[in-house]
């Protein structure tokens, strides 16, 4: 990571940003919604409330102070403005940012839900970090510099991915979903080919998991930057082998292709295999 690029100092100041704001604009909203308070986006599944909204606000205001030069994406933003994503590749320098990851779960009074922001440099993934606003600590991950979980207090603790297991015994998390038919039939009638198999409608968490050795493998197809750019980096930090369902390698660009994440490239195939066929 260049130095004069993004420090890590600056790093520690992106934790910080996401942890204020996720205390004073997510938390106190926690298991207070109304009806009027959650609003649908694209589908019943995609919904946004005022702590999202209010958040990404305090996050991205706390960006532009510190990096004025900055292309800043966040993904209300974009809601608004989608073009905002066409600048991630030419960019010197970007953040992505899920201000509220898990809005279904924290708009339902369940503590699964996350903050989320990635660094880039010309569309690739220089940092990232992974705050969860109930446990009030932080996943950070640096390009070539590792990851780790940081507590409030200031302690670390260093994410390494689980060792290699034999398919029939991987705890996987799997998103099917997106896929269109029949993919996503064929990939829910093989799911019963892996271990144990879960979805826990947070990216936030399934990628920290994955990354502290507690799941095995992710799978999934929608690829929106601020669901995966974080998690992708905090999981290749952390030993991690993930690319799309081709093989290809992933880039925060893409929004398509698929994303599967698994120990090395042996465990990648194996779960490639298991459910594409």
């Amino acid at each position: 990571m260049s130095a004069s690029l993004f420090t890590s100092d600056d790093l520690a100041f992106l934790g910080s940003l996401l942890a204020t704001a996720a205390r004073e604009e997510i938390m106190p909203r926690f298991r207070t919604l109304h009806t009027v308070d959650r609003r649908r986006k694209t589908s019943s599944f995609d919904i946004v409330t005022d702590a999202d909204e209010a958040c990404e606000a305090a996050v991205l205001a706390g960006l532009r102070t510190r990096h004025p030069e900055a292309v800043l994406i966040g993904e209300e933003a974009c809601a608004r403005e989608p073009a905002l994503l066409e600048a991630i590749d030419d960019a010197e320098l970007a953040f992505i940012v899920d201000p509220l990851d898990g809005t279904k779960n924290f708009a339902s009074g369940l503590p699964l839900f996350g903050t989320m922001a990635s660094v880039t440099a010309r569309g690739e993934v220089i940092a990232a970090a992974i705050h969860d606003p109930v446990r009030a600590d932080t996943a950070f991950a640096i390009r070539g510099g590792g990851a780790w979980i940081e507590s409030a207090s200031g302690a670390r603790h260093p994410l390494q991915v689980a060792p290699a297991v034999p398919v029939e015994k991987m705890e996987a998390i799997v998103g099917t979903n997106f896929l269109p038919e029949p993919l996503r039939s064929e990939v829910n009638a093989r799911l019963s080919r892996l271990g144990m198999t879960n979805w826990f409608r947070c990216a936030a968490h399934e990628y920290r998991l994955a990354a502290a050795g507690d799941i095995d493998a992710l799978f999934y197809n929608k690829l929106m930057p601020w669901d995966h750019a974080a998690g992708w980096l905090l999981h290749r930090e952390a030993g991690g082998y993930a690319a799309h369902h081709d093989g290809t390698a992933y880039r925060p660009a893409h929004r398509s292709g698929g994303l599967i994440c698994a120990a090395d490239r042996a465990s990648f195939d194996a779960v490639r295999a298991a459910l594409l066929g």
